[in-house]
C-alpha cells in the first residue's frame, strides 16, 4: 500500500492541526466538523480546505503526526548500546511516560480504528503501519535473546504492550504497563543473552 499523501505545514495548517488532534482525541474523529475546528483553530473554513482538501487528509495528517512524534520519542530513549532485555523494557517505560502526559483515553491508533476500519481510507495505514512497525521492533529488540523464537516472543510482547494500552484507555485498573512490564521481565528472565544463547525454538521458559 502507497504511503498516504502529505501536505505543506504554513502556520494556519499547523494551527489547524493543533486544534483538529486535540479534538479528535478527546472527542472522537466522527463527532469532530470542519466548522468546529477552523473555530479552534481560529481559521477560516477556506483554510482549511485551501491547505488539506478535505477532513480525511486532517484525519491523515493528525495520525501522521502522532506517530511521527511517537517513534521518534522511542527512537531518542533506545540505547542502541544498552543491553537487548533493558531496550525491551524501556519500550513500556517510554509507553507508560507517553500515556501518562499526552494520552489519557489510551493510544490514538487504536482509538482511531475503532473508528477508521476501511483499507481503503487513507488514514487506515498509517494506523495499521505504526502497530506493524512495532511488531518488527518487538522483534528485532528480541533477536539477540532468542534467534529461532523472536518471532513467537515479538508477537508475545507486543500482545502485552497493546493489551495494557487498551486496558489504560479504558481505565479498567491501573498501572496496566507496569503490570505488563513486570510480565515482561519475568518472560526476559528465561532467556538467554546475546552473549550465551539457550534458545529453546519458539518456547519461552
Amino acid at each position: 500500500m502507497d504511503p498516504p499523501r502529505r501536505v505543506a505545514m504554513t502556520p494556519a495548517a499547523r494551527r489547524a492541526l493543533e486544534a483538529a488532534g486535540r479534538l479528535f482525541y478527546e472527542r472522537g474523529i466522527h463527532a469532530v466538523g470542519v466548522d468546529l475546528i477552523a473555530a479552534e483553530a481560529g481559521v477560516t473554513k477556506k483554510t482549511l480546505y485551501d491547505r488539506f482538501g478535505s477532513k480525511d487528509q486532517i484525519v491523515v495528517e493528525y495520525l501522521a503526526d502522532r506517530d511521527e512524534r511517537w517513534r521518534a520519542c522511542l527512537d531518542a530513549r533506545l540505547d542502541a548500546s544498552a543491553p537487548p532485555r533493558d531496550r525491551i523494557l524501556a519500550v513500556f517505560d517510554v509507553s507508560r511516560e507517553w500515556m501518562e502526559a499526552t494520552s489519557p483515553r489510551g493510544c490514538s491508533m487504536v482509538n482511531a480504528h475503532a473508528e477508521i476500519d476501511d483499507p481503503s481510507h487513507p488514514a487506515y495505514a498509517i494506523i495499521t503501519g505504526q502497530k506493524q512497525w512495532m511488531l518488527a521492533l518487538f522483534t528485532d529488540l528480541v533477536r539477540p535473546l532468542v534467534p529461532a523464537g523472536a518471532d513467537f516472543l515479538g508477537r508475545t510482547l507486543m500482545l502485552l504492550h497493546e493489551g495494557a494500552l487498551v486496558a489504560h484507555g479504558l481505565g479498567i485498573f491501573p498501572g496496566a504497563l507496569v503490570q505488563a512490564r513486570e510480565q515482561v521481565a519475568m518472560l526476559l528472565a528465561g532467556t538467554a543473552d546475546a552473549s550465551g544463547p539457550r534458545a529453546d525454538g519458539n518456547r519461552v521458559s
